[in-house]
């Protein structure tokens, strides 16, 4: 079982303590930092000292760290034209040797749109279906040869489709609850589906339709990574708990029910359930208050170690 940091950088967060965080992941052992894509706090958050980018972020940690790989979850495609993000995520792969993963969705806050200026589109999800066309038929037209493209959002004529990333299958991530089109876009682009924020049971029933989109497409759905994300409050004692708790704002007992909180065996117990229930092969633990280091030495000594 894969233990990634995930981070939510929009809720109050300096690039600073992002690659504090992120080395810190790193010599513990994680498999990788990841963040979302979002530039306005959510909830009772300040926010300060405001918005951080997701790639130029990346981009720093690139190169400030040696062996965790990175990525985000996910990406909007509401935020930058697939072309110029083919060559950010590219660029950022090069820097980072070949560690970057792609999580990609279609975008849906509309404040942080309206509080910048970004188009927020009526019809995402068809935006969404073409960028990611674009974007890994960018990555994969063979060096010499050019791409074009002509959709109903996007055209691009005779691209010379450069820079290419570092990994000759740059990993793509799709997730969501979809219980059509989701599915279908992850068999025929991911190495990885991932279900946020939902039951062992929810989670299995939309892993099996992406499984069966998988069959239907011709693909061994073996090939796609099975994968969940939920927010992380490890105690070693209930007072522990509660305090870390108290530090996000939550409750146990609603931590309990919906995320992956209690003691590191009550945590590793559940994340064996999605395991056992889902076929959840990697976790993503969201991280809700950077400054608490001793949070993912916890986890890495008292749950990654039961879960081999």
């Amino acid at each position: 079982m894969d233990l990634r940091v995930f981070t939510e950088p929009q809720q109050g967060a300096t690039y600073d303590t992002l690659c504090t965080v992120a080395k810190t992941a790193e010599d513990l052992g994680y498999d990788a930092f990841f963040r979302s894509d979002h530039y306005l706090k959510m909830g009772d958050a300040d926010g300060l000292p405001g918005p951080t980018d997701a790639w130029i972020t990346l981009a720093g940690l690139a190169r400030e760290t040696r062996r965790i790989r990175l990525g985000t979850l996910v990406t909007s495609a509401t935020f930058r034209h697939p072309g110029v993000l083919a060559i950010e995520v590219a660029q950022v792969d090069a820097m980072s040797g070949g560690r970057v993963e792609f999580g990609f969705g279609a975008g849906w806050f509309e404040s942080e749109h309206t509080a910048y200026g970004i188009p927020f589109p009526a019809e995402k999800f068809p935006r969404f279906e073409e960028q990611l066309a674009i974007v890994t038929g960018l990555w994969s037209t063979p060096v010499g040869e050019t791409f074009s493209f002509s959709g109903q959002h996007y055209t691009l004529t005779d691209s010379p489709a450069l820079p290419k990333p570092a990994q000759s299958r740059l990993p793509v991530i799709i997730g969501g609850m979809g219980a059509k089109r989701t599915p279908r876009l992850a068999a025929q682009y991911a190495t990885e589906f991932n279900v946020p924020f939902q039951s062992p049971e929810a989670s299995a029933e939309q892993f099996e339709r992406v499984r069966k989109a998988a069959k239907d497409a011709g693909r061994d759905p073996q090939d796609i990574t099975f994968s969940n994300a939920l927010v992380a409050c490890v105690g070693a004692s209930d007072a522990e708990v509660a305090e870390r708790a108290a530090a996000i704002g939550r409750d146990v007992d609603e931590l309990k029910a919906n995320g992956l909180a209690g003691s590191p065996d009550e945590v590793a117990d559940k994340i064996g359930r999605y395991a056992e229930t889902a076929g959840t092969s990697r976790f993503y633990l969201q991280i809700l208050d950077l400054s608490d280091l001793d949070h993912l030495e916890l986890i890495a000594q008292r749950v990654m170690t039961q879960l081999g």
